[in-house]
């Protein structure tokens, strides 16, 4: 099968270095040069233009007594979510064909993949939204996919699915436009919660007259206690990478807008998640009061998202 790929960011490298590993045939277009030559040095085709990366078609031998009909050309893009993907449907849109098929991988709000599968499908074009979580050596490594969209699309693409996800299986299928950014969505709204009580019984810890070794804290944490995790594990990987000081690391906690979308969305629901609102409240707060707290939050950031939290000079 061959892949064309829009968006070599951390995310989308990384996936395009396991699709070559798999034996797919990666044609690769980037805004910026420095990662487009990164992926040709492992295999992929790269383009200067998106038009001359969709200039391609293969015709199926299976369809050659059907007529001029195309093996579907399978577009993925992992670019931010917004306009960025708005603009980029924009402009792939008219250069596909019927048949063909989008995959959108970048994380966007549910909202807005309802929207491009209308756009698209305009031109006879299919679309598919996958929410990817796992951070960058997820997408290296093996990630966990959300899939929303219509079954008999998803079915035609399970090997593809299959051979990205973690251990071939950590892939699930939500029927309906949007499903799979939906389930996403509140994926990143449990996990501000989960990362916020973390960081705060860590300070607890750190403030207390027992004068304890987080670190020691977290390795017992990680022995089959109830709160046993990928979380606790990267707290501590990163009191050990970073000290327990976490001077290097920003009090003020960064945030892509995922958990306000899940707030918003919990009260158009009329559904109240106290845990969840808090979580995005103090983020929003830590940038004009930043604290041991934020520290935590903003470690465990850095070492499963790889985002940029260190403190200024």
């Amino acid at each position: 099968m061959i892949i064309h790929y829009i968006g070599l960011g951390k995310m989308g490298k990384n996936m395009v270095l396991r699709l070559l590993e798999k034996g797919y045939s990666v044609h690769a277009w980037n805004r910026s040069p420095e990662p487009r030559s990164e992926v040709k040095k492992s295999g992929a085709k790269v383009y200067e233009t998106v038009q001359d990366l969709l200039a391609l078609r293969s015709k199926s031998p299976a369809s050659t007594k059907k007529g001029d009909r195309h093996t579907p050309r399978v577009v993925w893009l992992m670019l931010p979510a917004g306009e960025p993907t708005q603009s980029m449907i924009d402009q792939v849109g008219p250069l596909l064909s019927s048949g063909d098929i989008v995959i959108d991988g970048g994380n966007g709000f549910y909202k807005d993949s309802v929207r491009y599968a209308d756009q698209l499908r305009t031109y006879g074009v299919s679309y598919i939204d996958v929410g990817v979580s796992g951070g960058p050596s997820g997408a290296r490594t093996g990630a966990c996919l959300m899939i929303g969209g219509t079954t008999d699309i998803q079915s035609y693409l399970e090997p593809l699915f299959k051979d990205i996800a973690s251990g071939g299986s950590a892939y699930q299928f939500f029927e309906g436009y949007g499903a799979g950014q939906f389930v996403k969505m509140i994926h990143n709204g449990i996990e501000y919660g989960m990362m916020q009580a973390i960081a705060e019984g860590f300070t607890l810890l750190k403030e207390s007259d027992y004068h304890l070794d987080l670190i020691q804290v977290a390795e017992i944490y990680q022995k089959r206690s109830v709160i046993e995790s990928r979380l606790v594990q990267w707290t501590l990987d990163g009191l050990k990478q970073y000290g327990t000081s976490l001077a290097e690391i920003s009090g003020s906690i960064g945030h892509l807008g995922e958990g306000m979308w899940t707030v918003n969305t919990a009260k158009e629901m009329k559904i109240p998640v106290p845990i969840i609102e808090g979580s995005m409240n103090y983020r929003l707060e830590s940038v004009k009061r930043p604290s041991y707290t934020g520290k935590l939050v903003s470690l465990m950031r850095t070492m499963f998202g790889g985002h940029s939290v260190k403190v200024q000079s």
